[in-house]
């Protein structure tokens, strides 16, 4: 019997010169077989985390013919007759006075929605009642009518034949109702996702210190529902600027009283003046890119604050 202390030991196998073979480990013998390589796909093949330079050209070229081409001959032809021309067309008096109807309208409805809006999107997301998952299905219903409908149903309901005794017809409250009830799903589904995120531990804290309900909610809850808000009600005016199904009915299309600009637009070319009317669509098209590229920038700087404050 040989002592242990005696005893040669073999030197255990370097690493690099084993293998696994059937769950053990034996040295490897002779060279490791060749490691086979798939061919290399050209760069605008290899799928990765971005869609690379076909997708973006797939994308710009879409963007292009839905959007870039239809607005760039919409603004040719608005100055077939040159600047002069141009400024005649959105400066005369019926135009005017229609661009000035369609804002003052429009600014009253993103007014009345981020209100309303708001409180609806509270209710729904603080608040618990029996019908609730329908009324949240009934938000979205304005997305999926035909405006058309829509006038059509308010001309029944506050027409000159109104079974409530209430009659809007021909009215800028007619206007503003209409308009409403197009654009309130922009507030209430921006406000609402924030809502739900909101850290409800920070609210008891307020509230256990002493805070009211009002001084908690100003204090604390509105700063965060303020970028959501602002954001819905200029989704909610840029949709009022150029809306034309719910009002063309119920609005009348009153030179000076309720002619919207979109309707104004109609009118200009039944009588043959495409120019006309394609300068105030430039006009229109340039309040709404205004509208959302500001919208745009003050998405940008809430999200670098949240950034800095991190």
């Amino acid at each position: 019997m040989t002592d242990s202390s005696t005893a040669e030991t073999e030197p255990a196998p370097d690493p690099d010169d084993t293998e696994i073979v059937s769950g053990s480990i034996a040295p490897v013998v002779g060279k490791p077989p060749p490691v086979r390589t798939r061919p290399r796909l050209p760069s605008w093949l290899r799928v990765s985390g971005s869609v690379g330079p076909l997708g973006i050209a797939t994308a710009v070229l879409w963007l292009s013919v839905i959007v870039l081409l239809p607005l760039a001959a919409l603004t040719v032809t608005s100055f077939e007759d040159g600047w002069s021309g141009f400024w005649d067309a959105i400066t005369a008096p019926a135009a005017l006075d229609s661009l000035r109807i369609t804002i003052l309208v429009s600014v009253v409805v993103a007014l009345v929605n981020v209100l309303m809006g708001t409180l609806i999107a509270w209710v729904l997301v603080r608040d618990e009642f029996p019908g609730k998952s329908i009324v949240n299905a009934l938000i979205d219903l304005p997305f999926a009518l035909p405006t058309i409908v829509a006038s059509i149903v308010l001309l029944s309901l506050y027409g000159p034949q109104s079974p409530i005794d209430i009659h809007l017809n021909a009215t800028q409250p007619g206007l503003v109702v209409a308009l409403a009830f197009v654009t309130l799903p922009f507030v209430v589904r921006s406000v609402q996702p924030v809502l739900i995120e909101v850290d409800r531990e920070v609210e008891q804290a307020a509230l256990s210190l002493g805070a009211n309900n009002w001084t908690t909610f100003r204090r604390i809850v509105l700063p965060t529902l303020t970028p959501a808000i602002i954001s819905g009600g200029g989704l909610a005016f840029a949709r009022a600027i150029g809306e034309y199904g719910s009002v063309v009915l119920i609005g009348g299309a009153i030179p000076r009283k309720t002619e919207m600009a979109s309707q104004y637009i109609q009118k200009q070319i039944e009588i043959d003046r495409p120019i006309n009317a394609a300068a105030v669509s430039v006009a229109l098209l340039a309040i709404s890119f205004v509208s959302l590229l500001g919208l745009r920038l003050l998405a940008d700087r809430s999200a670098r604050k949240e950034q800095a404050s991190r």
